[in-house]
């Protein structure tokens, strides 16, 4: 049985799609959304439809950005030679927090996986060995600890180790199974400073 009309369960419907999101934060957000006044609705309806027209991926790292370049490859200051590859953007967006690294980052949008079909060439890892062909002393892999993330991270160091670039992965106390992007600074940071070699 319908509780509510067909408008408010399809904006229900709608927002209960999008990741994190429960049939009731769903409901609640729609509730929401309709008591709001008309022009922030439309506010946020544009906001939406402009990163959607506007962000794309950074022609050097692949993180997202609505520029060519995104801030991080853009700036002078960064140390260009140490590249961390990580598997998304959120990856990447926690790493920064911590405000300890100055390099810059390589995002691969996932992780080889063999049992959802995911190969070397449905990730950015082409794009990474071009990158390594310019000035590049080291590339930390800080894929998550997952089978996934540590299967690209052997694939990578793999494929690396011959150019003779440093090589490490980042130390082990992000927990096994768990994902960058909802662990705390400190320990992202510990992990970063105690990485070890390929």
């Amino acid at each position: 049985m319908d509780l509510y009309s067909g408008h408010i369960n399809k904006l229900i419907d709608e927002l209960a799609n999008l990741p994190g999101i429960g049939a009731k934060s769903a409901q609640r957000l729609a509730f929401h959304l309709i008591n709001m006044p008309k022009e922030k609705v439309n506010r946020l309806a544009k906001t939406i439809m402009d990163a959607k027209e506007n962000v794309r991926y950074c022609s050097e790292c692949f993180t997202l950005t609505d520029k060519e370049m995104c801030p991080i490859c853009s700036n002078d200051r960064r140390d260009h030679s140490t590249i961390m590859v990580v598997e998304n953007s959120r990856d990447l967006a926690a790493y920064e927090k911590t405000g300890k690294y100055e390099g810059v980052y390589h995002v691969l949008h996932g992780a080889i996986s063999p049992m959802l079909g995911i190969g070397p060439g449905d990730i950015k890892l082409k794009e990474l060995i071009q990158r390594l062909e310019g000035d590049v002393d080291e590339v930390i892999i800080a894929t998550n600890s997952s089978l996934e993330g540590e299967t690209t991270a052997m694939y990578i160091g793999k494929l690396i180790k011959p150019t003779g670039i440093r090589v490490t992965r980042i130390a082990s106390g992000v927990p096994v199974g768990g994902d960058l992007e909802y662990i705390d600074e400190v320990t992202l940071l510990r992990a970063l400073e105690g990485r070890t070699e390929l």
